[in-house]
């Protein structure tokens, strides 16, 4: 089937593109294998001059880029103009940081030499979600093209334009060719991609379904994964919460991205004692929100993605109500929007009541849906924020130290934000746990997902004292040739003193797509159902 890509808003084909046949695969497979015996062999210098050249296409190209990425998945062209700067910012993070993140590290021991050093593992394959189509992918390509892997992406099916702009992009930097290549690939051909000897590893931003099928693959490979998935994230107001920063706080953790986001609040949990106040101003405010053309600078939120995620979303608040949830606000699908019916457009929406046990609170909810409970105390709003399946972060807010100290610890997630709204960062880890996944993206961490942490020991007795890092030991002739630990420490030795990271423009979040799909045993037939 071809891979199409439409406008959201109108429903309206864009373009149309041509799977890879086998043997076209195949042939980008080789290029990207012989890059993988080549590009490491470049040098960190020539690696953080192509990622600012990266960084500075980033910047002169936004407008392009952002109106590429609205009229393909539907985000306001607001956000996707901050989605392109934070990518440019991701790429100067780690042309600043890759030096120290590379550094070899000394490790005391009783050898003359101890010390561990991180090595490109090949090629990963990054299999991306729509909902973040440059930033989800950037923030795979910034740090494996520093590390010296080389990337594969096959990107949703719904934004093949934007997949063949990173591309270019790559390409346009001065990255040697094959590199970071994109496939425009159906889903069922993911399995013998990954199935190839020259994939070293695959990284998954997407359902729970694709992440199960290919995590099992990958595992009866012997491959490495990282899997960012769905989430229900908590947002959970105290007593102590200043309801002026919380409330519209809670509105845009829910809708940023016109709701589609793994790490946008889902579930509102809110103390008795200021219950009502809060839900009065945050109905309030949700309904306010102006929903229309995504183009246009006075829209808050666009259409969804996709036909498909405005049924689902339909079907999530009919069971809500189904559960005993009243619906306060929106609840059906936005008509007349722009002057006619067409387009995935629908009503922020507030459902309160819904008991916390029913199965929709078990789920991801993939737009502008709140769920909102009612809380009597600290323990009840841990115990409510961790009855879920999903681990991927949380946002409390309370000026309360005791408070915070114990949801820090309590709170099962891999992110917990105070008095702020849950966001992705290029200095911070970034993952989740329980059924959101596992491995971490971004930071130092991220980078090192896909680098082999290799142990060097050169045998012979423990000098007094160490040769440091970045200086030959005295003892040695100087007109000896170095080993190689010093060449690399000596190569590297200018970038020590690098400081801090570029400035975030806005704290975007990183998303997952629509969760559908059955879950599949792990055995080598067909088991990739992606979509």
């Amino acid at each position: 089937m071809p891979i199409q890509s439409l406008n959201p808003a109108t429903g309206k084909l864009l373009r149309s593109f041509e799977p890879l046949t086998p043997e076209a695969l195949n042939a980008k497979l080789a290029i990207a294998a012989s890059a993988a015996r080549t590009y490491p062999a470049e040098t960190l210098d020539q690696r953080i001059f192509w990622m600012r050249r990266l960084a500075a296409l980033l910047d002169a190209d936004r407008e392009e880029l952002a109106a590429t990425m609205t009229t393909e998945m539907g985000k306001t062209l607001a956000s996707a103009r901050a989605e392109v700067s934070k990518c440019a910012a991701a790429c100067r993070y780690y042309a600043e940081n890759a030096a120290r993140i590379l550094t070899p590290e000394p490790i005391d021991t009783e050898s003359a030499q101890s010390y561990v050093r991180y090595d490109p593992i090949g090629i990963v394959l990054a299999v991306m979600p729509w909902n973040f189509p440059l930033w989800q992918v950037f923030r795979f390509v910034a740090p494996a093209l520093m590390a010296g892997n080389v990337g594969l992406l096959k990107h949703a099916s719904n934004v093949p334009q934007c997949a063949l702009a990173i591309e270019a992009l790559v390409r346009r930097a001065g990255f040697p060719r094959g590199s970071f290549q994109t496939l425009l690939i159906e889903a069922r051909q993911v399995e013998s991609l990954l199935s190839d000897d020259r994939v070293a590893a695959v990284t998954v931003t997407g359902s729970e379904a694709a992440g199960r099928a290919i995590a099992a693959q990958a595992g009866w490979l012997i491959k490495k994964t990282v899997l960012e998935l769905g989430g229900s994230d908590p947002f959970i107001v105290l007593p102590s919460a200043d309801l002026d920063e919380a409330v519209p706080s809670a509105i845009k953790a829910r809708c940023i991205n016109n709701g589609q986001s793994c790490i946008a609040a889902k579930r509102f949990i809110v103390h008795e004692d200021i219950y009502d106040e809060f839900e009065q101003r945050f109905v309030a405010g949700m309904a306010a929100l102006r929903v229309g053309d995504p183009t246009l600078g006075t829209t808050e939120i666009g259409p969804l993605a996709t036909a498909q995620i405005l049924d689902d979303l339909l079907d999530q608040v009919s069971r809500a109500k189904a559960a005993g949830g009243r619906v306060l606000t929106g609840g059906e699908r936005a008509l007349d929007v722009n002057g006619g019916d067409e387009g995935n457009y629908f009503q922020p929406t507030v459902i309160a009541g819904v008991l916390p046990t029913a199965p929709i609170c078990q789920e991801e909810i993939f737009g502008p849906v709140a769920l909102l409970f009612r809380i009597g105390s600290l323990d009840e709003a841990i115990e409510l924020a961790n009855h879920t399946p999903f681990g991927l972060a949380a946002s409390a807010w309370t000026t309360d130290t005791a408070e915070q100290q114990r949801l820090a610890v309590e709170l099962q997630s891999g992110a917990v934000f105070f008095n702020a709204i849950v966001a992705s960062d290029p200095r911070l880890p970034f993952g989740g746990v329980k059924r959101s996944g596992y491995g971490r993206e971004l930071s130092t961490a991220g980078m090192r997902e896909f680098l082999n942490a290799k142990t060097v020991v050169v045998a012979g007795p423990a000098r007094e004292a160490q040769p440091s890092l970045f200086e030959q030991p005295k003892s040695e002739p100087r007109n000896e040739k170095p080993s190689e630990f010093l060449q690399i420490a000596d190569h590297l030795r200018k970038f020590e003193h690098r400081k801090g990271p570029p400035p975030v423009d806005e704290p975007l979040e990183p998303e997952s797509a629509p969760r559908d799909g059955k879950d599949r045993p792990p055995t080598r037939g067909s088991i990739l159902g992606l979509r």
